[in-house]
């Protein structure tokens, strides 16, 4: 592969195609089915997939198939079929729906609008994670202008993934005879520590969510004669999430929760503290005043990835304050988000945790803890040299500087289903939402210089992976 070509041509692609479809991507209010349960009739869903389908259509790579691929009451998927000119095939990942707008966005920015400002697109859904089908059909089709080998290349866009990707699961089961066995997975929707490097996503955290209601009265009471007498529902829920997280630092009680991080993780969370240093915890809108849980740069890290974390996303039973009486409510409910290590058993932690809030209640009060069995993380298979080989000189030759390696907070399911199925293949999980991209937030950004450079680092990691998959 000629580096300077393909990097030429990527260059000029994104320029004159892809971040004008981008920007009229990003018109389309197109959010997932959790948020917008009406998504069918409202359109948007199918709206951004003909851009998309129309668009890789447009750029006529020799022998890419699409098909729109419609199963029944299930959000639609784009399906992208490259031969290739090995025996090996290589699935690349991506999805088209979007969180919901979210307020606070910045005067002059609009999730619906693009908005281009000092080299990064503005507006919900381009990084995270529309960009992905743009940069692996570039990727694919710099090598088919250079005629580089690449393996067949299917390119998978789900339209389900801020959802949890519900759907997934039963489209890899319908099209696992077109699917065959990749030995290679390039997932584009993870993160990155900064915008100067490729950085590879080694591990992704489960994630486990559950409802804590209390309730000690059939009816709310008047709290001037009840209080003092009547345990409250909100001390008591305090109490019982103190059996759980200590207060104070933030740590989870629950050993059941905990995993033994890998050797090889600690290695690379280590050198990732010294790249990235402050910037791991500066890239936050804080509060003036406000700091980090820590200064060592490496113990935040493993909190971020390989620790599991408590966060209180929403409540019930707390009338809001311009409602809100002199009552002794009888009920107060706590929605849980529990992120687990890549490792751990999420339908395990949950019972841990289900035994662990509701076993001996304070004053008998009636405790409930529901929850689904979650999802379990993922972590990387051992790399293989080529492949290590491969993103060292990708990230060099695209962005001039080495490749570094971190595990994510985050959670993408398609992950540990696919390291399920193919338990053989070698990952590049990568992305583009870096420090303040706030994807899921306002002001949600796609650096565009980033996304380029990744795009070259994916044509090379395709053409290497070929010349390893025919020399063995």
């Amino acid at each position: 592969m000629d580096g300077v070509r393909t990097r030429d041509f990527v260059e000029r692609a994104w320029a004159e195609s892809v971040v004008p479809t981008l920007q009229e991507y990003i018109t389309i209010p197109n959010q997932s089915p959790a948020f917008d349960p009406q998504w069918q009739q409202h359109g948007h869903m199918d709206r951004a997939v003909e851009l998309i389908a129309n668009w890789i259509r447009a750029q006529d790579v020799p022998g890419l198939q699409l098909d729109v691929v419609r199963l029944t009451g299930r959000t639609p998927l784009l399906f992208i079929d490259v031969p290739g000119d090995s025996s090996d095939t290589v699935l690349l990942y991506g999805h088209l729906d979007k969180q919901p707008p979210m307020d606070g966005w910045h005067e002059g920015l609009s999730p619906w609008t693009p908005v281009i400002k000092d080299g990064r697109l503005y507006g919900r859904g381009a990084a995270d994670d529309g960009y992905a089908a743009f940069a692996a059909i570039t990727a694919i089709k710099a090598l088919k202008l250079q005629a580089t080998p690449c393996a067949r290349c299917v390119v998978v866009i789900e339209a389900c993934e801020e959802s949890g990707s519900f759907d997934l699961p039963h489209y890899i089961d319908a099209l696992k005879d077109r699917l065959g066995n990749p030995g290679l997975v390039i997932c584009l929707d993870s993160g990155c520590g900064d915008y100067e490097r490729l950085w590879i996503t080694t591990s992704l955290r489960g994630l486990l969510s559950g409802n804590l209601t209390v309730s000690t009265l059939t009816e709310g009471v008047h709290s001037g004669a009840a209080s003092g007498i009547v345990p409250s529902t909100f001390r008591i829920a305090r109490h019982l999430l103190s059996r759980l997280e200590d207060e104070k630092t933030g740590t989870i009680i629950a050993q059941e929760l905990y995993v033994e991080v890998p050797a090889e993780r600690a290695r690379q969370i280590a050198a990732t503290a010294t790249v990235l240093g402050d910037a791991v915890h500066a890239s936050f809108p804080f509060t003036d005043g406000t700091g980090a849980v820590s200064r060592d740069i490496t113990e935040l890290l493993l909190n971020r990835t390989w620790r599991p974390q408590l966060e209180i996303i929403g409540a019930a039973g707390l009338p809001p304050l311009d409602k809100s009486g002199n009552v002794l409510r009888p009920t107060t409910t706590l929605k849980l988000s529990v992120r687990l290590p890549p490792t751990a058993n999420a339908a395990k932690a949950a019972r841990a945790i289900k035994r662990m809030l509701e076993t001996d209640p304070p004053y008998g009060a009636r405790v409930r803890f529901h929850s689904s069995d979650g999802t379990t993380g993922w972590t990387a298979p051992p790399t293989a040299l080529w492949l290590e080989e491969s993103l060292r000189n990708a990230s060099l030759d695209c962005f001039g500087k080495e490749a570094c390696y971190m595990g994510e907070g985050g959670t993408i399911p398609f992950m540990g289903m696919l390291g399920e199925k193919f338990p053989h293949a070698q990952f590049m999980i990568t992305g583009v939402l870096g420090p303040h991209s706030n994807a899921h937030g306002p002001n949600e950004f796609l650096d565009l210089a980033a996304a380029t450079r990744l795009t070259g680092c994916v044509a090379r990691v395709l053409a290497d992976h070929c010349k390893a998959a025919r020399s063995r």
